[in-house]
């Protein structure tokens, strides 16, 4: 049997979408309740977990191993190491890569993550999911644009992008007492486009939640353990994060954000071209830019 762990960054929840259409009936069922309740279902013992998911033990390890994994024990150990790293500090994630770092230059072992990160995103991105999100951007209804601690530069990176191509664009503010002001301008229909990578906040999530009770669409671009978002989210984008370093990477998510903006754009020209024009006849009036 192939070793469908011998990618080392792949999560759980990337093999059972991979391995998905070769399960049972009875191994979805499992599949699916572990992708409802991720990973918690499946961190309890293996007739525990069989048990809340309706089917049984056997079904379970049967399962696993179409997965990759040797036993259910390794398994679990796979998802409390996801687990772990979820809520891993800057500290934490330093100690783990240089424990483990070859004897090369920082820069060719940088090279060599961020080469991976990029294509372990786009590797896994559902092509019908990208170009229904891309269609959401580029709609008619309004958009509204929110990031985090550190994913609000991503976020007005965003912004600045979809103000030029379409009308209605909207950059919450990085406070978040001001979101319900926001919040109170969002009908059904419109898109919310929430960036939320490790270590995940809370009031992000609350954002999401009340969004889409009001009929919001909400994408998610987050890393690849999964913001909690992605339990409310219509659309959600996993990109691989880390790095030789105490901080991960938003090269690879910088990546997916411009090809998303570069799908929108399509999706509505020739309007968006009459808008560049006009837009640079309005910073011709201001003089903002320098003349070659």
């Amino acid at each position: 049997m192939t070793d469908s762990r011998s990618s080392a960054t792949a999560t759980v929840r990337q093999l059972i979408r991979e391995h998905y259409p070769q399960l049972t009936l009875s191994e979805r069922k499992f599949a699916n309740a572990l992708v409802e309740d991720y990973p918690g279902a499946g961190l309890a013992s293996i007739t525990v977990a069989a048990a809340g998911a309706g089917v049984s033990a056997p079904v379970v390890a049967r399962m696993v191993q179409k997965l990759g994994f040797k036993g259910y024990p390794q398994f679990h150990q796979a998802l409390l190491q996801e687990l772990q790293a979820k809520v891993s500090g800057p500290t934490a994630r330093r100690e783990v890569w240089a424990s483990e770092a070859p004897e090369s230059h920082l820069l060719n072992r940088f090279a060599e993550a961020v080469t991976q990160n990029l294509r372990q995103t786009f590797a896994n991105v559902d092509t019908g999911h990208f170009d229904a999100a891309a269609r959401l951007l580029a709609g008619e209804s309004r958009l509204f644009v929110v990031g985090g601690r550190i994913t609000r530069s991503l976020a007005e990176y965003a912004f600045t992008h979809f103000q030029a191509i379409r009308e209605g664009v909207t950059h919450l503010t990085s406070s978040s007492a001001t979101w319900p002001h926001y919040v109170l301008d969002m009908k059904p229909g419109d898109t919310l486009l929430i960036f939320d990578v490790r270590r995940y906040e809370d009031n992000l999530l609350r954002l999401a939640d009340i969004a889409a009770e009001r009929g919001v669409r909400v994408i998610l671009i987050t890393d690849q353990w999964a913001s909690p978002v992605a339990g409310v989210a219509e659309i959600t984008f996993n990109c691989w994060v880390e790095i030789p370093s105490a901080w991960d990477s938003n090269i690879a998510t910088l990546s997916l954000l411009e090809a998303l903006i570069a799908a929108a754009q399509e999706n509505r020209w020739p309007d968006a071209r009459e808008r560049f024009e006009r837009l640079d006849s309005l910073f011709e009036l201001t003089r903002l830019f320098r003349k070659p």
